[in-house]
């Protein structure tokens, strides 16, 4: 598999307001292998700035989460992280996994050291990756050929 590889584009929530996508590239060989069939949704509404985006105290915890769950299921391969949209309120992390059980220990287990935070976790069937795709199809931004 290609090395680990992530965009960043601004995109408008129904509202208008902006919404930061980051998204995971290189997924094809993991979308092949058919066995990442849930869709995990981890949900953060927050109060927001004027611009929708998150106060820096929030922030910063998405940020120490980000990187905690990152770590985590870098080592665990029960489940691959595939977006991250911040704005308009909320923060929403999206995973792709093959056994919900799993992926709630490893996620609890990713976040333990932390304080807690208001979230909330939605899962559902996703076999055919719509959604990745979909976040693809409004955001993707080709790798530049100096990187």
């Amino acid at each position: 598999m290609a090395s680990e590889r992530w965009w960043s584009a601004p995109t408008e929530a129904e509202n208008g307001r902006t919404i930061i996508v980051t998204g995971r590239d290189y997924m094809d060989d993991i979308i092949a292998k058919g066995k990442f069939i849930y869709r995990v949704t981890v949900s953060w509404n927050y109060d927001p700035l004027p611009s929708g985006m998150p106060e820096d105290a929030d922030a910063e915890m998405m940020e120490k989460a980000t990187d905690a769950l990152m770590a985590e299921f870098k080592k665990d391969k029960i489940a691959y992280l595939t977006g991250i949209y911040t704005g308009d309120g909320r923060r929403d992390w999206v995973f792709y996994t093959q056994n919900l059980n799993i992926f709630g220990r490893v996620f609890n287990r990713a976040l333990s050291s932390l304080e807690q935070m208001p979230l909330l976790i939605e899962a559902q069937e996703d076999p055919a990756w719509d959604e990745y795709r979909e976040m693809r199809d409004i955001s993707y931004i080709p790798e530049d050929e100096t990187e």
